[in-house]
């Protein structure tokens, strides 16, 4: 009736969840290969492949590395997120952020210095410009 194994879409395992509840306080290091749901406090580095939420009443206070991020809490400190972090509303972040795409409901703070990977293209210093990126010399 009750399996175990559930599998992804990629065909392997399902990975584990880990939750952190209200009114618990977490200092140190964590690594895994699993989602994690923060509810209550954390002090310390998160490293993980799977996707990081912090919930309303949670905050984390240290660095986050991982694939996806939804924040409706407090994080300060560096967070390193690979492909979405999404920011709901009554998100309050602070520190540096390295991300693929980004997603904020109006409301959130965003406090940070931001860096998105992947997604700037630079323009060769030989290429002339495109019209929409003329600017028009005014004439005395």
């Amino acid at each position: 009736m009750f399996s175990e194994k559930r599998s992804t879409p990629g065909g392997g395992p399902t990975l584990e969840r880990n939750i952190i509840g209200k009114n618990t306080s977490f200092t140190g290091d964590i690594t895994s290969e699993g989602d994690f749901r923060i509810d209550g406090h954390v002090k310390g580095t998160i490293k993980t492949r799977g996707r990081v939420v912090i919930g309303n009443a949670g905050s984390v206070d240290g660095n986050i590395e991982c694939t996806n991020a939804d924040i409706e809490g407090k994080f300060s400190g560096n967070l390193s997120v690979d492909q979405l972090l999404s920011l709901k509303a009554t998100a309050n972040i602070s520190g540096e952020v390295v991300l693929g795409k980004l997603s904020v409901e109006p409301g959130a703070a965003f406090n940070a210095s931001c860096n998105m990977k992947g997604s700037v293209k630079a323009l060769k210093n030989n290429e002339p410009p495109r019209p929409e990126q003329k600017v028009s010399e005014k004439t005395a």
